[in-house]
């Protein structure tokens, strides 16, 4: 079992999850539950997965569920792209979030790529 907490792409996304609970008050009141839930639940499944991959006894494993916490951080960001084009004000905190999540993404792959090389 490897240490998952000491990742950086487990602490990122962990950071990536708080500021989507943060962004919930932009969602427009018609499209509250489900746009956030989709959200909540997306960012969620990116250190939540990337947690139980680690506790995978094979690299194959490992990477299937790193994966699918990067399949999640593609979702959350086009939820957030939704979310920027039928919300006001939400701009500022969206954009950071935005590039939170690409760094994300290259984070995790790069490590998906150092994983699959002990396949």
């Amino acid at each position: 079992m490897k240490n998952f907490k000491g990742l950086k792409i487990w602490q990122r996304g962990i950071e990536i999850t708080k500021l989507v609970y943060k962004q919930l008050k932009n969602i427009p009141h018609d499209a509250r539950y489900e746009l956030g839930s989709q959200l909540v639940r997306s960012a969620i499944s990116i250190p939540s997965n990337i947690a139980e991959g680690s506790s995978r006894s094979s690299a194959k494993d490992y990477k299937r569920f790193l994966e699918i916490a990067l399949g999640s951080s593609f979702e959350l960001e086009t939820q957030l792209i939704i979310l920027r084009e039928i919300a006001e004000n939400s701009e500022g905190g969206l954009k950071s979030l935005l590039l939170l999540i690409d760094e994300e993404q290259k984070m995790l792959m790069s490590f998906m790529n150092k994983v699959a090389q002990s396949i």
